[in-house]
């Protein structure tokens, strides 16, 4: 039998955000193959988890909510650091993965510093910075790794034509059981206690108000929808971020507020991790017009909830979903054109879309497996293990 590893996996908060998803899903994964699995997670007083996991999880205490961006990635780093340097004194592990640029700067301190050999990192997307330390710290994060890896091809390749870094492909998975076709208990209340009206179409969008999340154009796209649909509803799920998005935001709620559609408009946050597969269900479309995703997972959830989805016709989302709308998988929109967003949300709404859906889960849906995930990651741990140990001829120096 092959021998057991012991796993660290660092995320860069306890909020519901693609890339914690991804590495609680994959922790779990790992912890069904029979590996020992610690998520390691940055944490204000009071905070947890947003969900559970069958791995051990240690939450590291990190200082009152700092000033700005640049202090909140160097004090969570150092945080990172602090705890990791205590816990390696104690215990051993084989690799040691950072899923963030948090993560991936605190682990290149311990590799500079010699306690550890090197480490993983997977990079999802990258962001833009203006602060020349915060773009710096992101490049650090990967370019000081052992191994990268990403989550879509199109990743892989920006990193070898801008930094000649070599990154092997893992994919991310959905979870079957979780998301599912046809109503279930409490999907009325669900839709109820977040001010769902019924009738619709209703337009799901997941990731909160941002930029990258093209969010100012989805409204635009939206509020052309409802002119046409008088009853349309559209709402706006998550961005617990931990970057600086007010601009945007106040952006968005000076048009929300010139349009007249405020009460057509839910904007409802962050929601419990159980309420997300009703609120899938009971959307008419998911609608995901992004300019930059490291994959977009939750258009893998929603067509495993039976729900049709709107997409930009970009990477990554041409890499894994089929480019013909008759398929009954997605309808493809252009993601600078408020138009071609519309016209793509109309289009989804066509119940042959739902119904084709609820016919059967799609293929793709079935290719992209936690379990097929997790079984990658470890073929690449056997082959960068003891990277968590320490490495005697490393640099004491710390680099910044």
């Amino acid at each position: 039998m092959p021998e057991r590893l012991h796993i660290g996996l660092l995320t860069h908060s306890v909020n519901p955000r693609g890339g914690v998803v991804h590495t609680l899903e994959l922790a779990d994964a790992l912890h069904g193959r029979g590996h020992r699995v610690t998520v390691f997670a940055p944490a204000l007083a009071g905070q947890e988890m947003f969900r559970t996991t069958r791995c051990e999880l240690e939450l590291v205490p990190v200082p009152e909510r700092a000033a700005s961006v640049v202090d909140m990635v160097a004090t969570r780093r150092a945080a990172f650091v602090r705890h990791l340097s205590r816990t390696l004194a104690t215990r051993g592990f084989d690799v040691l993965h950072a899923q963030d640029a948090i993560g991936g700067n605190a682990l290149a301190d311990l590799v500079e510093t010699g306690e550890i050999a090197g480490f993983v990192r997977t990079v999802h997307h990258l962001d833009h910075f203006d602060d020349l330390r915060l773009a710096a710290w992101q490049e650090r994060a990967f370019t000081r790794a052992s191994q990268v890896l990403c989550v879509s091809r199109t990743w892989c390749e920006h990193l070898q034509a801008r930094f000649r870094v070599s990154a092997r492909l893992v994919h991310n998975g959905v979870d079957l059981q979780r998301f599912g076709r046809g109503p279930q208990p409490g999907d009325a209340e669900v839709a109820r206690r977040h001010g769902l009206r019924p009738g619709g179409p209703l337009v799901l969008a997941v990731g909160g108000v941002e930029e990258r999340k093209n969010t100012l154009r989805m409204l635009e796209a939206f509020l052309a929808l409802r002119s046409a649909r008088p009853g349309a509803q559209l709402v706006i799920a998550g961005g617990a971020s931990l970057l600086d998005h007010d601009d945007y935001g106040r952006r968005f709620a000076a048009l929300l507020a010139a349009s007249g559609a405020a009460d057509d408009v839910r904007v409802i946050g962050t929601v419990p991790d159980a309420d997300m597969p009703a609120l899938m269900r009971a959307a008419d479309v998911l609608a995901m017009a992004s300019l930059r995703e490291g994959f977009g997972l939750v258009v893998l959830e929603a067509l495993a909830s039976g729900t049709p989805v709107v997409v930009s016709r970009r990477a990554p989302f041409t890499e894994y979903l089929p480019v013909d709308e008759g398929a009954g998988h997605c309808c493809w929109a252009e993601p600078e054109s408020v138009d071609s967003i519309a016209r793509a949300i109309a289009r989804a709404c066509d119940p042959e879309h739902a119904r084709a859906l609820a016919r059967a889960t799609p293929a793709v849906c079935e290719r992209f497996s936690w379990q097929a995930s997790a079984a990658s990651h470890e073929a690449i741990y056997r082959a960068h293990r003891a990277l968590a140990r320490p490495h005697a001829r490393a640099s004491r120096a710390h680099v910044a």
